[in-house]
Order: structure tokens, then sequence, then C-alpha cells
């Protein structure tokens, strides 16, 4: 079975680019690596990181663990790091800005083909070596390009709409950076990100 066939979990995939990441940043001061020493450095499991690696790699030996650039290009395969994948982000403030001009979205494979917003004040300007587009230009943009992703930073009031907007046009992964649930139907993922419930467990913690 190849391991795109794999049902992972979640928790799962959440995990599997922080290893990737780890692995990486050896720059081959380890040939070998155990899911041991992959738990001491990252502070984790050690049960539960051999039960993940074990999910998307057949390559590792008892006692020999892996050879670390083999895992690297598992979990790269796995994680489609070497597929290209392409987005269009819709909500072009301060967020949205912030995201087209991060570089790293490249190490996995994605790719912000295109950026809109509904603001006249907006729409026209430059950010990250793309020009804002009207929403007008969704549809056309989605389609030419083959976009199954799309990216929410718009304000919650207009997140279900942008939403709806997306899903019409055939997106079937959102990330949505929106402080605001939305609905999708059956078939398409919505990925949260609420920064304020992030920001409210760590007052929490400092608050003890």
């Amino acid at each position: 079975m190849k391991t795109s066939e794999k049902n992972v979990s979640i928790q799962t995939l959440r995990r599997l680019p922080v290893y990737l990441h780890y692995l990486k940043s050896l720059g081959g001061a380890l040939p070998a690596v155990s899911a041991t020493i992959i738990a001491e450095a990252l502070g984790l499991n050690d049960v539960q990181v051999r039960k993940d690696l074990g999910s998307v790699s057949g390559s590792g030996r008892p006692k020999k663990g892996y050879v670390t650039s083999e895992l690297i290009e598992e979990l790269e395969d796995f994680l489609g790091c070497n597929k290209h994948t392409a987005a269009v982000l819709l909500g072009v403030g301060n967020l949205g800005r912030a995201l087209l001009s991060y570089h790293g979205f490249s190490d996995y494979g994605l790719e912000i083909v295109a950026a809109f917003d509904s603001s006249s004040k907006v729409i026209g300007s430059a950010c990250g070596g793309k020009i804002v587009l009207p929403m007008s230009d969704l549809e056309r943009v989605c389609k030419s390009k083959n976009v199954r992703l799309g990216i929410l930073t718009v304000p919650s009031a207009n997140a279900q709409t942008a939403a709806d907007e997306l899903v019409g046009h055939g997106i079937k992964a959102i990330w949505n950076f929106a402080p605001s649930v939305i609905k999708v139907p059956e078939g398409v993922l919505v990925e949260n990100e609420n920064l304020a419930s992030s920001l409210a467990v760590l007052s929490n913690h400092l608050s003890v």
C-alpha cells in the first residue's frame, strides 16, 4: 500500500511536519535516527512518535531506527512537499499580506497563485509579488489555475460568504483564519486557525 493510501489521523498529520523540520535541521549530522531520538529532541512520547512514523514509513528497523535521508524523503512524499498545490487567498488585510509575503509555504508544495479583495482601496496594490485582484476574477483564476485550496483572511462577518464563493468555484479545502465558524458541504475540509483561542490559552497560563 502506498503511504498516500493510508488512513492517518489529523493529530498525526499535525505532528509529521514537526518531525520533518527537525530531521532537516540536523543537516546530515545523524545518518540514522530513531523514534526515541526524535521524541527526546522534541519533548514528545517516543511510543507516539514511533506510531506516527510507522503510519507513513516502513523503513524503520528494530534497534537501528531509520536512515535519516530516507525518512526525510518518505515524509516529504507523504506530505506532498514535492507536489504543487495552487491556492488563492481572500482578504488582503494585515494578516493576508503577511501570509502573501511568507516564503516557507513552498517547502510544503503550496503556492498562493492569486490574492483577492473586495475593497477598491486594496485592489490593484501589490504584495508578495502578487497584484490584488477583484472578487469578480475569482472564478476565472480558480478554473485556469486548477485551484483546490482557499485561504480565508477576511473579517468574521464576511467569512461565510467568502467560503460559499470558494466552494462554488470548486475549492475542496479551506484554511480559515477568520474568527468565525463556517459551514461547508460534505467533501470540503475546513482547517481553522483561531488566533483568539491560542491567545486565550497563553493568557490563561500566564495568569495562573
